[in-house]
């Protein structure tokens, strides 16, 4: 398991696809920014087999310092993407080999 950055990204679908990087790079990033950009009207986006991406109000709640659990804080309401995944990419990553945690016991 690794991360994979956008830069390794472009490679990738340029060498898949036989294209040039660069074209490949500013339709990603267009992609990218027009998402933002809906979403930040509030717009859904729902991309079938892959998931749908939503604007939420998270409301305002209580927390605890973590400094100082005695004293309560105010946290306060804001807006947050929500991603809910498809049934494609669900059943996927649901059935992909099980990887065990450091010090775990073994995954059956």
């Amino acid at each position: 398991m690794g991360t994979i950055t956008k830069k390794k990204l472009i490679q990738e679908i340029s060498t898949k696809r036989g294209m040039h990087p660069n074209e490949v790079r500013n339709v990603i990033q267009s992609f990218l920014e027009s998402m933002v950009d809906y979403l930040s009207e509030g717009d859904r986006l729902e991309f079938r087999d892959f998931g749908v991406f939503e604007v939420v109000e998270r409301q305002q709640k209580i927390g605890r310092n973590p400094k100082n659990p005695s004293v309560p804080i105010i946290i306060p309401k804001r807006y947050a993407v929500k991603f809910t995944p498809g049934k494609k990419m669900k059943e996927q990553v649901e059935d992909r080999p099980k990887v065990a945690s450091v010090g775990a016991p073994p995954i059956a």
